[in-house]
């Protein structure tokens, strides 16, 4: 297959450049670096079957080959990114998301939305079904890439309903692992590159709020399998094993052998308190949950950290 990635050059979409160059496939990659980095595709420049295209997809993009899908992955994905950028934030959901279905429509590809469960906001439910319509803030901080996720979910079905177009939408909760930048800003990167300096690690609000950690490969075997489905409407892909902060933050002590401490700081304006997948979907219709256990996940993502850190002294 010849397969369009927009943000390929990110944590998640290069690990999809890895995984379909391993199978085979011809890859397009499409990254303007705003936050992709280009040494997560450097290996891949060599392949016959990887081309690199080095484009904002918010702005207008003509592919002059066939193309069979398009997974849109291009977006600011952590707070420290989106409000940093936050009108490229609401520019690539919007107008992105607009660019990659209109060349899928054009070739008459298929199309996967990269979702996030950010669309369930501060959820008022535990765990959020794909049902949860959310509790978001649309004009707070976050709602810049809440709102624009939300946004691009409701282009891709009026695609799939209006033109008929073979669309997938994946609502991606909190993956985690090699390739994700130091400065990421998320609660995983940050903890593992702070234990690493001997620093404190930095915990919001009471450390109390939980998260559900999905290792990067158990998340591309889900992509594959939604891939693969027949499912249009939205899907969580995630872990539903649900850690607070503080939990989080003395397993990476731990894992880490670091003498750093706990520092608790004041929780983000709309921090959720709470965010666990209900993947009964996923487990039923696509045959999918995760396998990899955290503590191992966790052991590959800081040996990955201390490879980079090393490099970059």
């Amino acid at each position: 297959m010849n397969i369009v990635i927009t943000g390929g050059a990110g944590f998640i979409g290069s690990h999809l450049c890895e995984f379909f160059l391993k199978n085979e496939h011809r890859v397009i990659c499409i990254d303007n670096f705003l936050t992709g980095r280009r040494e997560n595709v450097a290996t891949f420049l060599s392949n016959p079957n990887f081309r690199l295209i080095e484009q904002d997809i918010s702005k207008h993009l003509s592919i002059n080959e066939p193309v069979d899908w398009i997974l849109h992955f291009a977006s600011p994905a952590s707070p420290v990114d989106y409000n940093r950028y936050p009108i490229q934030t609401l520019k690539v959901g919007a107008l992105g998301t607009h660019n990659s279905l209109g060349i899928a429509k054009l070739k008459k590809a298929g199309f996967l939305l990269a979702s996030t469960s950010e669309v369930y906001g501060d959820p008022e439910c535990n765990p959020q079904p794909e049902s949860y319509w959310g509790n978001v803030n649309p004009i707070g901080p976050r709602g810049v890439y809440d709102e624009a996720k939300r946004y691009a979910e409701a282009m891709v079905m009026a695609y799939h309903r209006v033109h008929k177009l073979n669309t997938r939408i994946a609502r991606i909760f909190n993956t985690y692992g090699e390739r994700m930048r130091i400065e990421d800003g998320r609660a995983v990167p940050n903890f593992i590159s702070q234990a690493l300096k001997g620093e404190a690690l930095t915990v919001y609000g009471n450390g109390k709020q939980t998260r559900s950690f999905c290792y990067i490969s158990d998340l591309i075997k889900g992509l594959w399998k939604l891939m693969n489905s027949q499912i249009n409407e939205p899907v969580n892909l995630g872990n539903p094993n649900e850690l607070n902060m503080t939990d989080i933050a003395e397993i990476i002590l731990e894992l880490t052998k670091s003498k750093s401490s706990i520092s608790y700081c004041d929780l983000p304006v709309d921090d959720p308190k709470v965010r666990r997948p209900d993947i009964s979907t996923a487990k039923e219709k696509l045959n999918w949950m995760p396998e990899v256990p955290l503590e191992q996940g966790l052991k590959k993502t800081i040996e990955y950290f201390q490879r980079v850190q090393n490099v970059t002294k």
